[in-house]
């Protein structure tokens, strides 16, 4: 099967690159002398994660999700927050890996369609993130959603990258990611197809619906391309 789509455009983070956070985690803390442990996850993890709903929600800034999933470390250690926010985002860019499939996939549809990048990450890895990769040059637009003041699932980040595309039909874009929230409803929000990666078989919820879905980056290149 063939899709008629003219752009395609990708979550970046668990969809074309791996995002271990533990592991980033766990190496940025080992340069401040402190062994993060899983407990010391799942506790950042009650901090991290209503934070991004509210960052998602549009309730909060990308600075301020930043900053305040850090301060009791922040605290502990006598350092800024600043300071570790931007420690673990070099950890991550360090640790960052395509995701399996991901080079073969963008080698296949380069020069077929045209690829985009939306993502609620932040500028500060993913920048460096393309560049080790070698998928810098792919990618047009890149669109980061701590420049624009806009996260998905929000129209108005997807209405910024129509902008920078040159408003083309809106039946000939295809967003791809991994986060049934802000991936998929945020495409369907858009009013374009999505696809869900969805890596470990998860019901779909709320109603969200996605127009396709695939396993992994090899099954998505076999729906794209035959």
């Amino acid at each position: 099967m063939k899709l008629a789509y003219q752009w395609i455009l990708f979550d970046a983070d668990d969809t074309l690159f791996s995002f271990d956070a533990f592991a980033g985690l766990k190496q940025m803390f080992a340069d401040f002398d402190l062994d993060f442990s899983l407990d010391d996850f799942s506790f950042y993890q009650t901090i991290n994660k209503p934070l991004w709903v509210d960052y998602q929600d549009g309730k909060i800034s990308a600075k301020e999700l930043q900053n305040n999933r850090f301060i009791p470390w922040s605290q502990k250690l006598g350092v800024s927050t600043q300071t570790l926010n931007s420690a673990f985002l070099t950890a991550m860019a360090d640790i960052c890996q395509p995701l399996p499939g991901a080079r073969e996939l963008v080698d296949a549809l380069t020069g077929k369609v045209n690829l985009g990048i939306i993502t609620n990450g932040f500028t500060e890895l993913q920048q460096i993130r393309l560049e080790r990769t070698g998928f810098s040059g792919a990618f047009s637009p890149v669109v980061i959603s701590e420049q624009i003041g806009q996260a998905k699932p929000h129209a108005s980040i997807f209405e910024h990258a129509f902008s920078l595309m040159g408003h083309p039909a809106k039946d000939g874009i295809l967003m791809v990611g991994d986060n049934l929230h802000s991936d998929i409803l945020g495409g369907i929000n858009a009013g374009i197809d999505t696809c869900w990666l969805n890596h470990h078989g998860a019901a779909t919820s709320n109603g969200i619906t996605p127009r396709h879905q695939v396993a992994s980056l090899t099954e998505l290149k076999a729906l794209l391309l035959g």
